[in-house]
């Protein structure tokens, strides 16, 4: 009886879950209101060089990212005025979790519920109201020595971890990342190969339309990259040179 009990309450709990989360992912792609995203900077290798820029912070070192938001949203007929709000939240000091070097299906279901854990109980001391989107930032300082680990934007519990540099010259690549992960927590997919990189046309070209196709000027955001050649690309210097591609206006409900 008491095993009875005890599931149907667990099954309860994650019916609940469940239903909250569709509800908010619902909510955050239906346009009507202005989305709220949160960032909170990490000293991802504990370097003076990543402490100092992260001192420096402040909101209107992301204000590029509202500034595309705003535009792309406006080119697919949504007509509100700030679609999303970003903050500055307060440097947290625990690193996230790390996913294990050879994940399988269900190491990575339990990284996924411990981020999503993580990321409401590291913010707790300065979050009275939880944002809409959570994006932790792990600055490193430049060093080319060193391969920053792949950002990740989980749908489930709207949260981004972006690996960025601590430096002002790398700002607007900052907020390139920022961008492509916090779309993904709305839904959207990525378009670049996962053997190198390179965007996938169509859709992961700004331009698939262009004539001649090569070089494009604008990257895709999902596809991450401006492709010069078919085999070449770069990541554009910030988000003047980003747009939002049909198929992903899509997977986000900014277009039918």
């Amino acid at each position: 009886m008491f095993k009875a009990i005890r599931i149907s309450i667990l099954l309860l709990i994650l019916l609940f879950v469940g239903l909250s989360a569709i509800l908010t992912q619902a909510r955050s792609t239906d346009w009507n209101n202005t989305l709220w995203i949160k960032v909170y900077p990490i000293n991802a290798d504990g370097s003076a060089e990543a402490a100092k820029y992260i001192d420096g912070l402040s909101t209107s070192d992301f204000g590029g990212i509202e500034t595309f938001l705003t535009r792309e949203t406006k080119r697919y007929s949504v007509n509100l005025e700030r679609p999303v709000r970003i903050e500055l939240g307060i440097e947290i000091e625990e690193q996230p979790p790390e996913l294990d070097g050879q994940p399988n299906a269900l190491s990575v279901m339990l990284w996924s519920l411990r981020m999503r854990w993580w990321a409401g109980s590291s913010t707790d001391d300065q979050d009275r109201i939880d944002p809409d989107v959570r994006v932790f930032v792990r600055y490193h300082k430049p060093d080319f020595a060193v391969v920053l680990e792949n950002s990740v934007g989980l749908q489930k519990g709207m949260v981004g971890i972006v690996n960025g540099y601590a430096s002002r010259r790398y700002r607007g690549t900052n907020n390139v990342i920022i961008a492509h992960e916090f779309l993904h927590t709305l839904g959207a997919t990525d378009k670049y190969s996962p053997l190198d990189g390179q965007p996938i046309g169509p859709d992961g070209l700004g331009e698939p339309d262009r004539r001649p196709l090569f070089p494009q000027r604008y990257a895709e955001i999902m596809g991450g990259r401006i492709a010069l050649a078919e085999n070449d690309s770069v990541i554009p210097k910030n988000l003047k040179y980003a747009v939002i591609g049909a198929l992903t206006a899509s997977e986000i409900n900014l277009s039918e």
